[in-house]
């Protein structure tokens, strides 16, 4: 069944958003809903540390977004607010562009950013936490096909002269670099300008199934509603994991080495878990 009128809401839906002011670079408290949602670890012997640090993130849901009531939210905001509880620090947000914020921590105007990579490049301006995520790709598919459901790999699709939608600007990693390049099995990936795209594309049946990061991909399904419709098929592709970046400039290593010991603690905790699991479905 074609739904073409799906891709021309979400295209609407995509105008209407860039159509939204800019971003202000005010910095804003910490949302007492998100404070609220951290429960406290501490006992009696913590250490308390007083400090204050300036997070800047660029929209991303789920991971980092302001929500309809003007609040900073996300999965990454969650996790580290957690833990800067856990090291009695006070949180404020600024947001901006991902480039105007690199510049920002380079200068110690922003202490922190979330979602990062660490590469020699960015070590010589900034410290890296330690990893407080897995950064994964799922493949997602319609749930009628119960066919392609029993496939085990990328390569059992092509070999059923299936399509598999991708984004242009994504890194995929390896195994999907290698099939990429490839010859025989390029054709049968078909590029998209934004994952939402591929949404429509795959309701409408021009491609078998899509590659989406996997919390942004479960968030697009209930925004849209489209469980009933399209379902993650099980097979995942992890790409590397998240760190923190931290401006030397602003963040001494002490500060960094704190964050890592209350990090671990914070992942041992059920509440961790809770808060993927929250943004997982």
């Amino acid at each position: 069944m074609k739904i073409g009128h799906i891709l021309l809401m979400i295209l609407l839906c995509f105008t209407i958003n860039a159509c939204k002011p800019e971003p202000t670079n005010e910095q804003v408290k910490v949302s007492p809903v998100i404070a609220n949602a951290v429960p406290s670890l501490h006992d009696e012997n913590a250490t308390t540390v007083n400090c204050q640090f300036v997070l800047g993130f660029d929209a991303w849901e789920p991971y980092q977004y302001v929500d309809v009531g003007g609040r900073v939210a996300g999965l990454d905001i969650e996790l580290v607010a957690a833990v800067a509880e856990q090291m009695g620090c006070e949180l404020t947000y600024q947001q901006g562009t991902w480039v105007d914020l690199l510049m920002a921590l380079k200068e110690g105007e922003v202490d922190i950013l979330l979602g990062a990579s660490k590469t020699e490049s960015r070590e010589q301006f900034a410290f890296f936490s330690d990893p407080y995520r897995m950064e994964e790709f799922s493949l997602y598919i319609r749930k009628e096909d119960t066919d392609k459901a029993e496939y085990k790999t990328l390569t059992d699709f092509i070999s059923n002269d299936s399509k598999i939608g991708i984004v242009g600007d994504y890194v995929y990693g390896p195994e999907v670099s290698i099939l990429l390049d490839g010859a025989d099995t390029s054709k049968y990936f078909v590029n998209a300008i934004m994952g939402e795209l591929n949404v429509a594309r795959l309701l409408d049946g021009d491609i078998d199934g899509f590659l989406e990061d996997s919390f942004v991909g479960a968030t697009l399904l209930r925004r849209k509603a489209l469980q009933d419709y399209i379902v993650a098929h099980g097979l995942t592709i992890h790409t590397g994991d998240a760190y923190v970046m931290f401006s030397q400039k602003s963040v001494s290593l002490e500060q960094r080495d704190t964050f890592n010991e209350q990090l671990q603690k914070v992942k041992k905790t059920e509440h961790y878990q809770d808060i993927l699991d929250k943004y997982s479905f």
